[in-house]
């Protein structure tokens, strides 16, 4: 199999049927490329990537013309995509010129970098554009293709009558993350090697805001080291040996590109609680590992706890783009050091979640307790999927 289903391909065509122009965003190599050309078979139209100077060529040609004589001239018929959108920084006001005289081609941007890209045109397509996020695999996309995995079947029998395989499931997950091809591949750690050298920060290594590659490697390890941990912009700059700027500059770029996300503290007492702590966390566990070239799969790692902690949120966090959830995630953490994982808040409701690999002697925030008169549900590799599904 070269071609997992994904999730998302049933909004991405119900989006290809409105008139708006669409982001399609995600980091490289999480497969937007191979969603759309498989939705394309459905359509008539163009790809045109902005990372091969012929069709920036046609493009910028193209933009000069009369916007129904430039679709015709593109090629363009039901769908146009741009790829590596972000690379034309008139791309915003490019495509509103096609929106508003009513061109019949539905216009899709795709993009690596996220920020990069919306910055550069959403301000110009307000009211003009929706989006939609394609993750690393969701663990849901990657069941799916078990055979022993029955949809129907309710996710806590799944565990009772299927843990082993569940967990045989989970652990190289883990270790090599869900990008597709780390996924399908035999090799993932030399994919993923080569994925978090260079390609998937291509973006922002060839920005002009960065001046030494290295700088930004040495402070993707230091949180690579200190997964889970709070976080702060001076005491990054103090271990890596940057400066301050320096340091929230490359936070803000790697969450652009979709390599890290942060989780902040949520809080109603600033007396009492944490209220201005980040934590942050890698979108992939594979790029995590790579990073410091850690490829055991073993449940007797020393990092398990943090590593199964990154996961399952990212999961969430994945899930919650996916499906267009709006989920709000935090972490909590009382002033005397009483902490919760994970607080999803939905809504005006708020439930709290730990995370524990191993919950044996695992003990509730009675902080959380005592504020807020509830039990925080607790996750392990025994209960997770039905949080997942």
């Amino acid at each position: 199999m070269d071609f997992i289903p994904r999730s998302l391909e049933s909004k991405l065509t119900a989006a290809l049927a409105t008139r708006k122009v669409l982001f399609l965003l995600g980091a490289r190599q999480v497969g937007k490329t191979t969603l759309i050309e498989r939705v394309l078979q459905r359509h008539s139209g163009e790809l045109l990537n902005m990372d091969i100077e012929v069709d920036r060529a046609r493009l910028l040609s193209a933009a000069n013309l009369p916007p129904k004589e430039a679709m015709k001239t593109l090629g363009a018929g039901d769908v146009l995509i741009i790829d590596e959108a972000q690379r034309i920084p008139e791309i915003g006001r490019i495509a509103k010129g096609w929106y508003d005289n009513h061109v019949a081609t539905k216009v899709v941007l795709l993009g690596s970098a996220s920020m990069t890209l919306l910055d550069a045109a959403a301000s110009e397509l307000t009211g003009r554009n929706e989006k939609l996020w394609l993750t690393p695999l969701l663990f849901a996309e990657v069941l799916e293709q078990q055979s022993w995995f029955d949809a129907k079947r309710d996710a806590h029998h799944v565990h009772t009558d299927f843990g082993q395989q569940l967990r045989a499931l989970l652990l190289p997950r883990l270790v090599f993350g869900s990008y597709p091809e780390a996924y399908l591949t035999a090799e993932p750690e030399e994919y993923l090697t080569n994925l978090s050298s260079d390609y998937l920060l291509k973006d922002i290594l060839t920005s002009a805001a960065i001046r030494q590659p290295e700088d930004v490697r040495r402070l993707l390890l230091e949180l690579a080291q200190d997964l889970g941990s709070n976080a702060s912009v001076a005491q990054l700059a103090a271990r890596t040996q940057l400066s301050r700027p320096t340091v929230k500059r490359y936070l803000e770029l790697l969450e652009a590109i979709f390599v890290i996300f942060k989780l902040p503290s949520w809080h109603t007492d600033p007396f009492t609680e944490l209220h201005k702590s980040t934590k942050y966390y890698f979108w992939d566990t594979g790029i995590k590992n790579a990073l410091q070239r850690e490829w055991t799969v073993s449940e007797q790692r020393s990092d398990m706890d943090a590593l199964w902690q990154n996961w399952l949120i990212a999961e969430y966090i994945k899930r919650s783009h996916t499906m267009q959830h709006h989920d709000e995630l935090f972490f909590w953490q009382s002033r005397n050091d009483s902490t919760v994982d994970l607080i999803v808040k939905r809504g005006e409701q708020v439930h709290p979640i730990d995370i524990r690999w191993d919950q044996s002697g695992h003990i509730p925030s009675r902080g959380w307790r005592r504020k807020y008169d509830s039990t925080p549900e607790l996750i392990t590799p025994d209960n997770f999927l039905p949080y997942l599904l």
